[in-house]
């Protein structure tokens, strides 16, 4: 079929071919390049169909948030259960985001999209709620007062481990596949662990 060419999608089928096509284009140039017109074509709708289905650009990244929000939710939920629930999460975390760097290119940059939207409310708590209970789990596991610090830490190496990855940064220098990651960041929390031990006022 010739690109651009008109689908006979079913309504639900069309919104979904939609947000594929424009999680596809934000991956192909960026969620700043897109534009409905390309969406369009290439879900092959007729132009007007996003704007009908979204209204604009943040209504469709709205959307995107969402499914990106529920998608998280579902990867890493499984693997943040248990014990070390939170070391095998976040690279959990980093596995979600290279396997949906479209998605992940938008979920953190609420400018984008309506944050106020009840559909991604609910998706976005439940998201973080994976995030939230795998860290007081840890923390009661171990003992750890500072559950807010051991959550903005993990995540945010966690995070930076997915970005770096993402844009190349990393060339060679760490495997991708999900069991060394986990290596390599529980390694890693328990050397930082060490080092703030050791930087802690109350530990001099």
């Amino acid at each position: 079929m010739v690109d651009g060419a008109a689908r006979p999608y079913h309504h639900g089928q069309l919104r979904a071919a939609i947000i594929d096509a424009a999680v596809a284009e934000v991956q192909a140039v960026g969620a700043a390049g897109i534009s409905l017109r390309d969406i369009a074509r290439r879900a092959g709708v007729s132009h007007a169909a996003p704007a009908h289905h979204f209204g604009d650009k943040t209504g469709l990244f709205t959307a995107i948030a969402t499914e990106g929000f529920r998608l998280a939710a579902e990867a890493i939920g499984p693997a943040a259960a248990g014990r070390f629930g939170f070391l095998d999460g976040g690279a959990a975390y980093v596995t979600f985001a290279i396997a949906h760097p479209g998605h992940f290119e938008v979920l953190y940059r609420p400018g984008l999209y309506r944050t106020d939207d009840p559909d991604l409310v609910r998706a976005r708590d439940a998201a973080f709620a994976v995030l939230d209970d795998s860290a007081a789990a840890l923390a009661a596991e171990w003992g750890i007062a500072d559950v807010r610090g051991l959550t903005l830490a993990g995540w945010s190496l966690s995070h930076g481990l997915a970005t770096l990855m993402l844009t190349g940064n990393l060339g060679d220098r760490l495997p991708q596949s999900a069991g060394e990651i986990n290596e390599h960041l529980t390694r890693g929390l328990i050397a930082l662990g060490h080092v703030a031990e050791r930087r802690s006022p109350t530990s001099a």
